[in-house]
């Protein structure tokens, strides 16, 4: 329960699949996120970063009732969890990808490969690395796929020839890769025929998380200027404050 009165709940919304109303009914994870962040309610609020609110949508539709539960406590972590650019973009089709690519079905394989590659060839964009860089892990994920890894690189050859030199814009790798990925990675690691499908997800969700954080932790220094806390996104308090009202008593 809350101690705030107003349009707050007495009793806070239960996670459950889909979109709700009002927090009466239930709540899905971004919906209760725009809950503790204060915002109208909505399952696609402001306060968290895109692709990060839809890996979070669609881990909270294709978990079950009973495993749904261990989301909860990484909900707090996503208020106010948005930094821009497209290195967030590319992280989370990264991990997403990697997770996914060794145990989902064959097609959905080659897009996870396909957006290793992509992803990879973003980062390196960024960071100024060679184009073709990958790295330890992403080349582990690929050697566990390797008739899909395969067939990646020759259509990502083909894509490149054909851009002729030119690139896509941030906007573009959220539309055209990041996004997409975070649609087919998790409902295939949920049909996979595997032990542990909620397992993965989490581990997609809570990975994704700790890689924006990285993001927008400010280093610890002796004096750091206000205006350079607020740079990138999410202050810490922002996070602090919604778990307090999580874990509030009356």
């Amino acid at each position: 329960m809350f101690r705030s009165a107003g349009r707050t709940p007495d009793l806070l919304p239960v996670l459950s699949r889909g979109k709700h109303r009002s927090p009466k009914q239930g709540a899905c994870f971004m919906e209760f996120a725009s809950f503790l962040a204060g915002e109208k309610w909505s399952d696609h609020p402001s306060c968290t970063h895109p692709v990060l609110s839809a890996l979070a949508r669609n881990v909270n539709d294709c978990t079950g009732d009973e495993a749904r539960k261990c989301l909860t406590p990484l909900i707090p972590a996503v208020v106010g969890l948005n930094p821009a650019g497209s290195r967030p973009d590319a992280l989370i089709a990264l991990r997403c990808a990697r997770i996914a690519l060794p145990v989902v079905s064959v097609e959905r394989a080659h897009v996870m490969a396909v957006a290793v590659y992509a992803a990879e060839q973003e980062l390196s964009r960024l960071d100024g690395r060679p184009r073709g860089y990958l790295s330890p892990q992403s080349e582990e994920a690929l050697a566990m796929a390797p008739s899909s890894a395969k067939w990646a690189a020759s259509f990502v050859a083909q894509v490149d020839a054909g851009m002729h030199g030119g690139r896509r814009e941030d906007s573009q790798f959220r539309q055209q890769v990041a996004l997409n990925v975070v649609r087919s990675a998790v409902p295939g690691v949920r049909d996979a025929c595997v032990r542990n499908p909620e397992e993965l997800m989490l581990e997609m969700l809570s990975g994704a998380i700790t890689d924006l954080q990285a993001l927008v932790e400010v280093p610890v220094q002796d004096e750091v200027p206000a205006t350079a806390k607020a740079e990138g996104g999410l202050t810490r308090g922002s996070g602090d404050d919604a778990r307090r009202r999580l874990h509030a008593d009356v």
